[in-house]
């Protein structure tokens, strides 16, 4: 190989990709079929046992983490990020699927828009429908807010916060915050992101003419863990952006309905800040 060959085959590619994956190996081989080669692609796998944690290796270019268990998506998250090479860092999930060259115009979007601090490309169903995609910050009057779809009529819709399924920031960004707080598990990270964003005084842009199919697949994870890691996740944000005060109400409150609907596990989330992977914020 000639030292010419070798030095392009080691260029940094402009956009690195980063995929947390759990147990959907059949949308995450389609999610990599559709990227192609073009950008570098990093999957962190968070413990699988259906053969996603190898899906990877299918693919040429692509680099596999293999995580023992479930840490959460923000620890994985920052696993991945610390790779991560690329000028520009598309996080996606690993039931969403964008073309590579739909990642090159998101990268083209925020290198011409200074103002950006981040972008999204506008999510639909398989049949081209927008799903919702776009919500507010939590605060301590609505603590979970609802997501939104996107309104029409506008090319470039400005938000506050968006679901973290496919979103685009510049890497120095990331950096900048060395990495996402691990109190959260895997409800927070990319919360705390937009939020990050806008204490920049930056905008999170989503391009209706740049599309990404979510599948929106009902998570591997059982429904009363996601609910109280959401729980522990939203206790971390009040505190870190509202104070003490306003996270330990939030507690008090989900801790004492909790109770009364014998919720144990959402108790002890509420109480104890415990995270998806069995740990304590």
């Amino acid at each position: 190989m000639t030292p010419e060959i070798e030095v392009a085959e080691k260029q940094t590619k402009r956009v690195s990709v980063v995929i947390i994956s759990l147990n959907r190996v059949e949308s995450l081989r389609r999610s990599l079929a559709l990227l192609g080669e073009a950008h570098q692609v990093i999957v962190v796998d968070n413990g699988s046992r259906d053969g996603s944690a190898v899906a990877g290796d299918d693919f040429p270019g692509v680099r596999s983490m293999r995580l023992p268990k479930n840490f959460g998506s923000t620890k994985a998250l920052n696993i991945g990020l610390r790779t991560a090479d690329g000028e520009y860092i598309l996080l996606l999930h690993d039931d969403a699927r964008i073309s590579g060259e739909s990642v090159e115009r998101l990268a083209d979007f925020l290198e011409t828009h200074p103002d950006a601090g981040a972008v999204c490309p506008l999510l639909t169903d398989d049949a081209g429908n927008a799903v919702p995609q776009m919500l507010a910050l939590p605060t301590p009057s609505e603590t979970d807010p609802p997501l939104r779809i996107p309104p029409v009529g506008e090319d470039e819709i400005r938000t506050e916060c968006v679901a973290g399924a496919a979103i685009m920031f510049r890497s120095f960004f990331i950096r900048a915050l060395r990495q996402i707080d691990e109190r959260y598990g895997d409800y927070g990270g990319s919360i705390e992101l937009c939020a990050q964003i806008g204490r920049a005084s930056k905008k999170i842009v989503v391009l209706r003419n740049v599309a990404a199919v979510h599948e929106g697949l009902k998570s591997p994870v059982p429904a009363s863990m996601l609910e109280s890691d959401r729980v522990a996740g939203t206790a971390v944000f009040l505190a870190k952006h509202y104070g003490f005060g306003s996270s330990l109400l939030y507690r008090l409150k989900t801790a004492l309905g909790a109770l009364f609907t014998f919720k144990f596990s959402l108790l002890s989330a509420a109480v104890g800040g415990q995270k998806i992977d069995g740990t304590v914020g």
